[in-house]
């Protein structure tokens, strides 16, 4: 399933469903009540978009309390989400993307290290398709 296009709001709630699940809404209100400050009925409105748009899924329907868990992998909705960014800051190029981040980021030597390794992977690995 294609990652669906979630809000910030909606993101926050997955979070908590990404890192224990499955989760009642009363559980995930819990959960981000000092965080947020959100009522139990937000988190409530939250959970239904994205149960709506195929972000979340209910364990069973017929239980009570309902219990959800996410039906993407955090993954996929970070990869989704880096991709509007690139397309919607820097249509679509990810040099000017790279240099931004290069130039900006506050990089220790070890991840500049670890950044130049995986550049060289890509490299590689295209070369060798």
């Amino acid at each position: 399933m294609e990652a669906p296009n979630i809000s910030e709001s909606e993101w926050t709630v997955m979070e908590v469903l990404w890192d224990i699940s499955p989760r009642s809404a009363s559980e995930v209100a819990k959960a981000l009540k000092k965080q947020t400050g959100w009522a139990e009925n937000t988190v409530r409105t939250l959970i239904t978009r994205l149960v709506e748009k195929g972000a979340l899924q209910v364990s069973d329907e017929s239980s009570s309390p309902k219990l959800y868990s996410p039906a993407v992998k955090r993954e996929a909705c970070v990869k989704a989400e880096s991709e509007s960014f690139m397309d919607r800051i820097f249509k679509g190029a990810a040099k000017p993307l790279l240099v931004h981040f290069a130039r900006n980021a506050k990089l220790t030597p070890d991840e500049v290290a670890e950044l130049k390794k995986l550049l060289d992977q890509s490299t590689s690995d295209k070369n060798s398709k």
